[in-house]
């Protein structure tokens, strides 16, 4: 095979461990890496990160059928809501003919009691939900045992009437250990991407929508997603959904000033449902995967990588 330049080859080393973040994050094969932890523009004390995301910009296809109107996720003060989120992805890569690794990521698993808090002092009238979590849990020992000291960190979400979530907020046990720290905050940017949010206009059922969002770490992603109202019951909904994915540029700069990649090829597509009460913070259940191949080579085109990528998040009691 032929050898790595100087320069390309602790891009390469950075591509591996990169892209095996990515799945953990939003899942997209290339949108996360771990700067994400603590991007620039966050906010910090000793015992909290806030970590802003991207926006959102919601599109009204069509409004559905009568009766009509607004979507508005603002449940009251004080309410508290117990969900369960399960996340796990899989990362397979390959260099020109070499054996293909593993990066996958295991399973982790998040009891979750969220609270709705006071209004936040964003003009948009957005409100704070503070988590706390319970065992998190996944089947891999080693990662199993890391979380066990992880029951009483907490978390939070700064979300708009629309349901988008603007802002995440991380608090971590201080004994937590670096790879508990990581699988839960991984768990919660792959949640927070696949949140749907409502158009501004009213709807009813048989409404559709695009949600169009940057997805900006290692590499910009802009991810698209259409959303069907499927069904109403009062105030729960059901919301079907895809989700696609593409690079923003042809050529990834990749971290660390270690060189550049041809994006030679980018495929990240999938589908889910979502299941929300108005009166509580989060989807009371849901299930979404997505999944893709995507091809990266180094600008000389003498060296090639593959990857395929699969993902999912789940909402549940």
């Amino acid at each position: 095979m032929p050898l790595f330049s100087k320069s390309l080859r602790p891009g390469f080393c950075l591509l591996a461990a990169t892209l095996s973040l990515v799945a953990l994050t939003a899942g997209c094969g290339g949108d996360g890496d771990s700067s994400e932890s603590s991007p620039a523009g966050s906010t910090s004390t000793p015992a909290e990160v806030t970590v802003p995301i991207s926006a959102t910009t919601v599109e009204l296809i069509q409004p559905g059928e009568e009766p009509r109107e607004v979507i508005s996720r603002r449940p009251p003060a004080g309410v508290t809501q117990d969900v369960q989120l399960t996340t796990d992805a899989q990362v397979f890569q390959q260099i020109d003919d070499q054996p293909a690794q593993d990066f996958s990521s295991p399973q982790v698993t998040l009891p979750l009691t969220a609270a709705v808090g006071r209004a936040s002092d964003d003009a948009d009238g957005s409100t704070t939900v503070d988590l706390t979590l319970g065992d998190v849990t996944s089947p891999d020992d080693r990662l199993g045992s890391a979380l066990e000291a992880s029951a009483g960190s907490g978390a939070g979400f700064t979300v708009d009437p629309t349901g988008a979530i603007t802002a995440l907020r991380l608090r971590p046990d201080a004994d937590a250990q670096d790879i508990a720290r990581s699988a839960i905050e991984q768990a919660f940017y792959q949640a927070v991407y696949r949140t749907v949010p409502f158009p501004a206009e009213p709807v009813g059922v048989g409404a559709q929508w695009t949600i169009r969002q940057q997805v900006m770490s290692g590499i910009a992603l802009d991810q698209t997603t259409v959303a069907t109202l499927t069904a109403r019951d009062g105030n729960r909904l059901t919301v079907d959904y895809t989700i696609d994915q593409k690079p923003k540029s042809p050529v990834w700069e990749l971290p660390g000033e270690a060189g550049t990649l041809n994006v030679d090829q980018y495929v990240m597509q999938g589908s889910g449902t979502m299941t929300v009460d108005l009166g509580l913070p989060l989807p009371v259940s849901g299930a979404v995967t997505v999944g893709g191949d995507q091809q990266y080579s180094d600008p000389d085109g003498a060296t090639r990588l593959h990857q395929t990528t699969s993902n999912s998040v789940r909402w549940g009691s």
